[in-house]
């Protein structure tokens, strides 16, 4: 086998094992839904904010267990790609600092800000996964999250959660379509020669 066809192996390996990552993105709905919730309160923006820091945490424990419903692996101890999807995600909170700062100057513009970072972050995944999925969707929630946050920050931010959980139906639609058809690559590649 050659370095790219095992590289290709590797990366549909995982894309096939995790589905993609879906269990992740469900899960994210859900706190995107959440969060949304926090934003109906009547606190002021920088209480909200506080509050979605709250919320956020919540992922990975709900990841897990979509995980065990969606029968996802998330450790593959063979396969040497498997730790640079941990990579991309921590990556994320490079960027959370300027969420920080965001929070202390212009908490309004906070949940905008939450959404173009978590958005943006998708877009290496579209190479691990060999998706274009994720690559489309952080476009799209990066672009999305920016026009509806202006727009509303002052009045209703609360959209820009409501928006981004049916994104994340979206991605998650879109990747469950294309893990039917990587599951099919797959078997034909695990046949012995």
């Amino acid at each position: 086998m050659t370095p790219q066809h095992q590289l290709t192996a590797w990366r549909l390996e995982l894309a096939v094992t995790a589905k993609n990552g879906l269990n992740f993105i469900l899960a994210a709905s859900l706190i995107w839904v959440a969060i949304a919730g926090v934003w109906t309160l009547p606190y002021p923006p920088a209480r909200l904010s506080l509050l979605t820091f709250f919320v956020g945490p919540l992922l990975l424990p709900l990841a897990w267990v979509l995980s065990k419903v969606l029968r996802t692996t998330w450790v593959l101890p063979h396969n040497p790609l498997q730790p640079l999807g941990l990579w991309l995600n921590v990556a994320q909170l490079l960027y959370f600092p300027f969420l920080m700062f965001i929070y202390g100057k212009h908490p309004a513009y906070f949940l905008m800000t939450y959404g173009i970072i978590t958005g943006a972050h998708f877009f290496p995944y579209a190479w691990f996964y060999d998706t274009k999925a994720y690559a489309v969707m952080a476009a799209v929630i990066a672009l999305g999250c920016l026009l509806i946050g202006v727009r509303t920050a002052g009045t209703a931010p609360a959209w820009v959660a409501v928006f981004m959980a049916s994104a994340l139906l979206v991605l998650s639609a879109w990747l469950l379509r294309a893990y039917r058809q990587q599951k099919k690559q797959y078997a034909v590649l695990a046949l012995p020669a």
